[in-house]
């Protein structure tokens, strides 16, 4: 079922790295991001702001840039070892015809555009500019105190196709949700990690959410909390929760553009080569939490697309247990 790993892959990504994403009304964003994940701004002008956790010493994990064409991910981005790492990714692309392109790019250089044969745009670096850390600087902290990006979500209308695409850039498998052969998603890494990269059915290509650790649990209802206050309330999407796969602390929460973030409280490592992949059954419950409700129709189907991108549909739509269908099963006379 799973497509076979590449364990030394012609090139070395090491982690997932940062995103850009387009948004409406800057400074409401910016205020989202300072005021309820925490991250501290490292650069900005008057139609971007470049963010980074507290943890994290490289310039940027988000970068914000005002559009018209608000809501979409502009990249996807990843970090390469060296230079040296990164001349062999533009060759692996080109001869495989995805049409990597050089770009500069402020603060970090030298920097390779490609997507993915999904249509998925990404952005690989091998260096950034550096900043102090500041996961000390507690005087100054807000919100969540998201300490560090850590992986991405994204939708495909071809799990085999997509998944061995990655797996051929050196992803291994951590867990992964099934339904007898059919492979429902994949979860990623690369960076000794579980996660890196997890890949859904979907209407693609998309990003279904970007996610920050957090030190404490109650960072995240420090999130929520927060959220509320600022005029969000609804915009606390699932959670919060515990994961099955992963056995995360979680809360999935939407910015001012539906873009959704995820803050959760880390996990496990994965370094050795002889742990396998756990496998879960679609047909449990706990595939998706430990404890609590499932998670509304809209976070198995809403997601950020790539922007410029057609969007393609699966051939088979997914059909999750959603909260709506629990809640209609409970009180059938209320769901009509």
């Amino acid at each position: 079922m799973l497509p076979p790993v590449e364990l030394r892959p012609a090139f070395n990504i090491t982690r997932a790295s940062h995103v850009t994403i387009t948004v409406s009304d800057l400074q409401r964003s910016r205020e989202f991001y300072t005021e309820v994940a925490g991250l501290v701004v490292s650069d900005e002008d008057s139609g971007t702001c470049y963010l980074r956790g507290l943890a994290e010493a490289c310039h940027h994990s988000l970068t914000l840039v005002q559009s018209p064409d608000a809501g979409k991910i502009r990249r996807m981005g990843f970090r390469v070892r060296d230079e040296a790492e990164l001349e062999l990714a533009h060759d692996w692309f080109g001869q495989r015809g995805l049409d990597p392109i050089w770009v500069e790019q402020p603060f970090q250089g030298r920097t390779l555009h490609v997507s993915d044969p999904d249509g998925a745009k990404l952005e690989l670096c091998a260096h950034m500019e550096v900043r102090p850390r500041v996961f000390l600087d507690v005087m100054n902290h807000r919100g969540a105190r998201a300490q560090r990006i850590d992986h991405f979500q994204t939708m495909t209308t071809d799990m085999q196709r997509i998944c061995g695409f990655y797996n051929e850039l050196g992803f291994r498998y951590s867990e992964y949700i099934a339904h007898d052969e059919l492979l429902l998603a994949a979860f990623m890494y690369r960076k000794g990690t579980c996660l890196d990269l997890a890949i859904v059915p979907g209407h693609s290509p998309r990003l279904h959410h970007f996610a920050y650790t957090v030190s404490e649990s109650h960072d995240i209802f420090t999130a929520c909390d927060v959220a509320g206050l600022l005029g969000y309330p609804m915009a606390v999407e699932r959670g919060p929760g515990r994961h099955g796969p992963g056995g995360m602390l979680f809360v999935y929460i939407l910015d001012p553009d539906g873009h959704r973030v995820e803050f959760f409280n880390s996990h496990y490592q994965t370094i050795d080569l002889e742990i396998e992949p756990v496998r879960w059954d679609a047909a449990s419950l706990s595939t998706n939490l430990r404890w609590g409700l499932p998670a509304p129709e809209r976070w198995y189907f809403e997601a950020s697309p790539f922007e410029g991108v057609p969007l393609a549909a699966p051939e088979q739509k997914p059909n999750p247990e959603t909260l709506e269908r629990y809640l209609a099963r409970l009180h059938p006379a209320d769901a009509g």
